[in-house]
């Protein structure tokens, strides 16, 4: 267990491992957070009577996004990794299973797939929160409002936490960020049904 704590503590240091765990967060947050956007706009002009079965349809979407994020980015690692421990290996003229580098390249494989599982799931959920008062704080317009605006607002977080990482001023890539889910929310309002 000590071995394994020490592994994701020099896994964590190591900025490549940090920048592709943020890039599949991020990513697959912005992802659940839009597909969220859509499920409120749709689930309310769409008559559904409760919050309760928005909650659970959100859910429904939480759990397939998530599952393909971790699901995919598993994979793609697992086979990435394992390219580059063949390249390694016929470079060296030596086989390094059970080694340390095998270990931090196994371990990083779990981050990247953790982090690429919890954007979705924070993504999709923070906007749903609302719906969980409908019927004794809110009405279900309202909620649906208010969960639009949640899911913005995770955008906009998503877009300033970004802009730390390169430099650029937070409130731009705030905004930029937080246009996609109002463009969301404003295509579903005109679509059919």
């Amino acid at each position: 267990m000590l071995s394994r704590i020490a592994v994701l503590r020099r896994l964590f240091e190591r900025e490549d491992v940090r920048a592709i765990s943020r890039r599949y967060f991020v990513s697959n947050g912005f992802d659940g957070t839009l597909t969220s956007i859509g499920v409120i706009v749709g689930a309310v002009l769409s008559g559904i009577p409760d919050g309760l079965t928005v909650v659970k349809i959100g859910l429904g979407a939480a759990v397939g996004l998530g599952t393909s994020a971790i699901w995919s980015v598993w994979e793609i690692e697992r086979a990435e990794t394992r390219a580059e421990i063949l390249r390694i290996e016929r470079a060296m003229l030596i086989d390094l299973d059970d080694t340390r580098v095998h270990r931090e390249r196994r371990g990083a494989r779990v981050v990247h797939a953790t982090a690429s599982g919890l954007g979705p799931l924070i993504g999709v959920v923070i906007p749903l929160v609302p719906f969980l008062f409908e019927g004794t704080v809110l009405s279900m317009a309202e909620a649906g409002v208010v969960g639009v605006a949640l899911g913005i607002g995770v955008l906009a977080v998503f877009g300033a936490y970004m802009s730390t990482i390169a430099g650029q001023r937070w409130y731009v890539s705030a905004l930029r960020m937080a246009l996609a889910g109002l463009v969301v929310a404003v295509i579903n309002l005109f679509l059919p049904g």
